[in-house]
């Protein structure tokens, strides 16, 4: 019954050949030219005053959370610092990692004080060896420098030999503010009214020193605007290549049409020598 119908499928296969069945598809190919961000922020007392709701440190690291989140290509690093610096975490594409060692940045864990030039160098330290043509740090502060063996304008001048950018956001309202004046034996603070300060000047210097740029944060609004800012200024260059392929089916179905044939002919083959015996 098989043998007069190989002959048919055959010549069917190969019409089917000869007609050049191909599948085409393209890929796409991507390429990141990611950015190394290392996020300075301070976390001296006075960032728990009350001219943000409910203080500027909080809203800060919200703030630095939805940036995170949006830098999708980028390896992101923390330091904070008061009087000394630590970094909280270093370079990382875990977003969600970052997000959540934010998530528990207190203040009291480091000694009192501020000490920018500190956490600006801490900052360059995690990144200076990085091989990432973009390399920024965004400082946060809401004082003037009081403290710390490395002055900012040290520093600043590290960042520059590295061919890194510093942007600097000062943060916070001027003049009379609810702010820490003492802290409790349990490490919850005690509030008053309290004239605050800020070396604006000290923050234009490094930013200039290091091609970046300054910015002042009176409102949560305008910290978001400037975060805004900065990501679309340090975009990850992302370049995508379309692929197109073919596959040619011709050779498939050629072999397919032979090996048809070659059982025609085994099984005409058995057939006569079952006759002849």
């Amino acid at each position: 019954m098989a043998l007069p119908v190989l002959p048919i499928l055959a010549l069917g296969v190969l019409v089917v050949a000869l007609a050049r069945p191909q599948r085409h598809w393209q890929e796409q190919r991507v390429q990141a030219d990611a950015v190394d961000i290392a996020l300075a922020i301070d976390v001296s007392p006075s960032m728990l005053s009350r001219d943000f709701n409910p203080d500027r440190l909080s809203v800060a690291l919200e703030v630095a959370e939805r940036f995170v989140r949006k830098r999708a290509n980028d390896r992101i690093g923390v330091v904070i610092f008061s009087a000394e610096a630590f970094t909280l975490c270093p370079l990382t594409t875990d977003r969600e990692l970052v997000q959540e060692l934010l998530k528990d940045v207190q203040v009291g864990r480091l000694e009192d004080g501020t000490a920018i030039g500190m956490g600006l160098a801490t900052a360059v330290n995690r990144l200076k060896d990085s091989p990432s043509k973009g390399k920024v740090i965004v400082l946060l502060t809401d004082g003037e420098n009081n403290a710390g063996y490395i002055t900012p304008r040290m520093a600043a001048e590290m960042a520059q030999l590295f061919g890194i950018r510093v942007y600097a956001i000062g943060i916070g309202t001027t003049g009379i503010v609810l702010s820490p004046v003492a802290r409790n034996p349990d490490g919850t603070y005690q509030y008053a009214p309290r004239q605050t300060s800020f070396d604006t000047a000290l923050l234009e210097e490094i930013a200039a020193m290091t091609k970046g740029k300054f910015y002042r944060a009176w409102t949560e609004k305008e910290l978001e605007d400037i975060y805004d800012e900065i990501d679309q200024l340090e975009r990850t260059r992302i370049e995508v290549s379309v692929v197109h392929q073919t596959a040619d089916y011709f050779s498939q179905l050629l072999l397919f049409v032979l090996a048809i044939l070659g059982l025609e002919v085994m099984l005409r083959w058995a057939g006569l020598r079952s006759i002849t015996q």
